[in-house]
């Protein structure tokens, strides 16, 4: 049978920037095998596969892969899956839906205008766990030197709001743009881990591109199938963590916008709002345009 699929540019309002995403409409009667052939296929950084939900209360439910494996959760699918089954409906846009997703139901609200824009509810809050690699080992993995990791009072932290990820400050945007991921490295300091059980790198410094950007950054998964990432909403939301922890964010929404993909040629912007409450995150969400840029039949 064939199926109907599209690819949107996410995190960005423009196309051929962004991180590119292939979503599958109408995927019942796929199994895992033949969802993880074609997301290979597709050979994006992610394929998202959408299905009928559990709850007759939500919009639908969601499967999402990598080169290398499926993810129980991940931003620019969730953005870029939420306009393009918005749009294919051919509805209003300035609605709320909800997406089930591996690690539990995602609230998506989407807004209209030139470029669509979807924003969701992390459907976990960061938690922090203790990193597993020091200064020395993770300068080493980027190619950098000791003295360049770390700026303020930021320090290596990890975080998982669904996907774990070490969060790596470096000095300056000369820093980041020189880093350079040694898989071998990285990995040789985890010995026994599965690939896909294996954190990734999310490289971020103060110094930004655009002015009205308060972070860039870059991620790093080779191991996942993706040697850099353009824009990495499941990493924005780990990130949220060593943000509030690292900066002192006050009571009440603080939004900032990310940069990321810029070194490869990909500029994305991902908004990241986090809310504090009693010194503590009371709720976080994500947010980013999307473009469509290709659409087809699977003939499979």
């Amino acid at each position: 049978m064939s199926r109907a699929y599209a690819v949107y540019d996410v995190f960005t309002d423009t196309a051929l920037a962004g991180n590119p995403l292939a979503v599958v409409f109408e995927a019942e009667g796929l199994d895992d095998a033949a969802m993880a052939r074609i997301a290979r296929e597709f050979n994006l950084s992610e394929t998202i596969f959408l299905l009928p939900p559990d709850n007759s209360a939500h919009t639908c439910a969601a499967r999402i892969f990598m080169p290398g494996g499926e993810l129980p959760f991940a931003g620019h699918p969730t953005v870029g899956g939420a306009i393009a089954l918005a749009e294919r409906d051919g509805g209003p846009l300035d609605r709320l839906i909800v997406i089930e997703e591996k690690v539990g139901p995602v609230r998506v609200a989407l807004h209209g205008g030139t470029v669509a824009y979807a924003e969701f509810d992390l459907p976990r809050l960061p938690e922090a766990h203790e990193p597993v690699l020091d200064v020395g080992a993770v300068a080493a993995a980027l190619g950098l030197s000791p003295n360049e990791i770390g700026f303020e009072n930021h320090r290596i932290s990890q975080w998982s709001a669904g996907v774990p990820y070490l969060c790596v400050p470096v000095a300056d945007l000369d820093a980041i743009g020189r880093a350079r991921f040694d898989e071998a490295s990285w990995l040789s300091h985890l010995p026994g881990e599965d690939p896909l059980d294996v954190l990734c790198p999310y490289v971020y410094c103060r110094q930004t591109v655009a002015h009205d950007a308060s972070f860039h950054t870059r991620m790093f998964g080779p191991h996942h199938g993706i040697p850099e990432d353009a824009a990495t909403g499941s990493a924005a939301a780990a990130f949220a963590g060593a943000v509030h922890l690292f900066d002192g964010l006050s009571e009440g929404p603080n939004a900032c916008w990310i940069e990321q993909g810029v070194e490869m040629g990909r500029p994305s912007r991902i908004r990241l709002e986090i809310t504090g409450r009693n010194g503590a995150i009371d709720a976080a969400r994500i947010g980013g345009h999307a473009v469509k840029v290709a659409e087809g039949q699977l003939l499979v």
